[in-house]
């Protein structure tokens, strides 16, 4: 049976406990944005075992010192950090994908400055042998 981390199952008494804190605690953190539990259809506040792990290192922080607002600002970061862990994984991913038949390619500089792709073992044209296609500007 897999555990899910994010399944909001704990009333706000039993989150409380399994975080060591009071309730009141729990009612300030959400006020502040700190900690934010899902809402039950009756409004009632639903704690998720990733949101109990969260006020325990709430709890830690502020044992060391660092204010609410540092604690939230903190929080914050981290969620930022893991977005962009987790772009960076499907980024990636999307390269090792795309990987193999750009290897096949080569890319050189064309005549006119742009980039041109090649096939292995191409060569691009010298100047020389380069057309070059005269349009009329019209009149000026």
């Amino acid at each position: 049976m897999e555990i899910n981390f994010d399944q909001p199952i704990f009333v706000i008494s039993v989150a409380a406990e399994l975080a060591d804190m009071h309730p009141q605690t729990l009612r300030q953190y959400d006020r502040l944005g700190i900690v934010s539990p899902s809402r039950a259809p009756g409004k009632s506040r639903r704690y998720s075992q990733r949101d109990v792990n969260r006020l325990r290192e709430v709890q830690r922080l502020s044992h060391e010192g660092v204010s609410l607002e540092g604690i939230k600002r903190i929080l914050e970061l981290e969620n930022q950090v893991a977005a962009l862990q987790h772009r960076v994984t499907e980024l990636t991913e999307e390269l090792a994908r795309r990987r193999e038949p750009l290897e096949s390619r080569i890319f050189a500089a064309g005549t006119a400055g742009d980039v041109v792709s090649l096939a292995r073992g191409q060569r691009p044209r010298p100047r020389s042998q380069a057309v070059v296609v005269w349009r009329p500007r019209g009149d000026i």
